[in-house]
């Protein structure tokens, strides 16, 4: 796989018992692709174990820095993937209702787009 995440649409709801801060049982934009995002993250936990062995194996530091840009990087890619699927998902079915949860979303995304772009 990639270091990037492509995403598509995703459409129908999560399995009964799931709970979020958006209501029981909300369907999230980033279901179809858990799993490959649950594997990226397994890989960069992996990384991140390996930058702090190598702080304690004191490697060079220059080594290091690379390292965690290669890390930061990859958390960069599930970020952008999971704002794409949030926007193709959730914006997209607040912006067919068109009420005040549209607005809502939109300022939520509008949100993580700023602390993401920092």
């Amino acid at each position: 796989m990639s270091d990037t995440l492509e995403t598509t649409p995703h459409e129908g709801g999560a399995a009964d018992g799931e709970h979020s801060a958006h209501g029981p049982a909300a369907h999230h934009g980033y279901i179809g692709d858990k799993q490959r995002y649950l594997n990226r993250l397994k890989r960069i936990e992996g990384q991140a174990r390996g930058i702090r062995s190598m702080v304690e194996d004191e490697k060079y530091c220059i080594d290091i820095l690379t390292q965690i840009s290669a890390t930061t990087a990859a958390l960069e890619s599930v970020a952008l993937g999971l704002l794409e699927d949030h926007l193709r998902h959730c914006v997209v079915d607040a912006a067919r209702q068109g009420d005040e949860q549209a607005e809502e979303k939109i300022r939520e995304a509008s949100a993580a787009i700023a602390r993401f772009v920092r």
